[in-house]
């Protein structure tokens, strides 16, 4: 090729990046003026606005996002995921969710007890990783048990072993655990890439509390802070009044949802019943014809059947179906355009009450004078989640 005719490929390579900056630069302005517009509406009628024009900001974070992403490249980097799990049923659904997603990279599993046993943890998501052959990443064993009080588990629903109780002939080997512990390895990960790390936290919050503890200036160096966990209207699954991953742990919730400054979004309990999918989409979901969807299928059987009980459809707000609580975190970490509308206050967890211990705390009133204030996400685009379970197991 000619000096000229490379001249000419290089020219036109700029023009199309330009173009890509100006266009996601007239999303950022139409957003800052769509809540300007916002703002002003929320003055005039402020009964109408909860927690400061939500839906803006997601628009303004999302534009921002995309701009960050067009770095010298030109094109849309990855993302960077670290995800922390007490691998059940729902945890495995969410990391093959995340592994499908094509702008994603997993740094890394950090496994912490909840749903079952840590040890079980570790071989659960070694098994998730072998089904979508990803054995690569590497996995972290952390925290055994709460920071106080008694350890609880989820088997009535997820199996005593977590996936089902369901057999596995060909099970990975347990020397393929890292010998670095997992909040060491989330401390060592989140400096190692300031600024770009977007942590999804689908299980009791102890290796995170741990973690802020030894190094506290760990949350200013992420992009943001994903969780399932919380209740917004004291509404149990494990007590009269506690959502499981904060009941497993309240200290180590209390001090996450205090300490963790960055951008912090909650996928509580209520909002995933809310959002649950129907029954036949599970069962065409499931039906496809792979290794991944048979797999799912074997792990899933059991808390199928549980779903279907009259104790847990009672349980499930606003009636039956398919609830995969922790992939609305990983959703929302893998896609920023996800979330479409959310409150923001400041939250805490209650630590003391007889029957409230590990309730979640949403501080309408501003009575907690924090300024450090949560997304807790309202509503989603379901059809991009479906999408994304469906690619899940493709």
């Amino acid at each position: 090729m000619t000096h000229f005719g490379s001249l000419k490929s290089v020219l036109f390579c700029m023009a199309v990046i330009f173009r890509q900056r100006l266009f996601v630069l007239r999303r950022v302005n139409a957003a800052t003026f769509t809540c300007s517009v916002g703002r002003l509406c929320a003055a005039d009628h402020p009964s109408g606005v909860r927690g400061g024009a939500p839906g803006c900001r997601h628009q303004r974070l999302s534009a921002l996002h995309s701009v960050a992403g067009l770095c010298s490249s030109g094109s849309m980097m990855s993302k960077k995921l670290l995800v922390d799990v007490d691998c059940g049923v729902d945890d495995a659904q969410a990391i093959m969710l995340a592994l499908a997603a094509p702008n994603v990279e997993l740094l890394g599993v950090t496994c912490v007890h909840g749903n079952t046993a840590v040890d079980n943890v570790c071989k659960n998501v070694l098994r998730v990783l072998q089904a979508c052959n990803k054995l690569e990443i590497p996995v972290f064993k952390g925290a055994a048990k709460p920071i106080l009080g008694n350890t609880i588990d989820a088997g009535h629903f997820h199996g005593q072993d977590g996936l089902g109780d369901a057999p596995d002939p060909n099970p990975p080997g347990l020397d393929l655990i890292q010998k670095e512990g997992a909040v060491s390895a989330m401390i060592r990960i989140v400096n190692e890439n300031p600024g770009e790390v977007s942590l999804v936290a689908t299980a009791p919050l102890t290796n995170l509390a741990l973690a802020v503890k030894l190094d506290p200036s760990l949350p200013s160096k992420l992009r943001g802070l994903y969780i399932m966990g919380g209740n917004t209207e004291s509404r149990g699954n494990i007590t009269v009044c506690g959502e499981f991953n904060f009941v497993a742990d309240p200290e180590a919730a209390y001090i996450v949802l205090n300490e963790f400054k960055c951008p912090t979004y909650l996928a509580c309990w209520e909002f995933t019943c809310y959002s649950k999918l129907s029954w036949e989409f599970c069962d065409a979901w499931l039906a496809q014809d792979t290794d991944k969807a048979r797999f799912m299928a074997r792990i899933f059987r059991y808390s199928i059947e549980v779903s279907k009980s009259e104790r847990f459809e009672k349980e499930f707000v606003a009636g039956s179906g398919f609830v995969s609580c922790d992939s609305y975190a990983m959703a929302a970490a893998v896609d920023d355009s996800f979330i479409t509308e959310s409150d923001r206050y400041a939250v805490s967890v209650e630590l003391t009450g007889t029957h409230t211990r590990g309730m979640m705390v949403v501080d309408t009133l501003g009575l907690l004078k924090s300024t450090n204030k949560a997304f807790i996400i309202k509503k989603v685009d379901m059809k991009k989640f479906e999408k994304m379970m469906m690619v899940a197991l493709k």
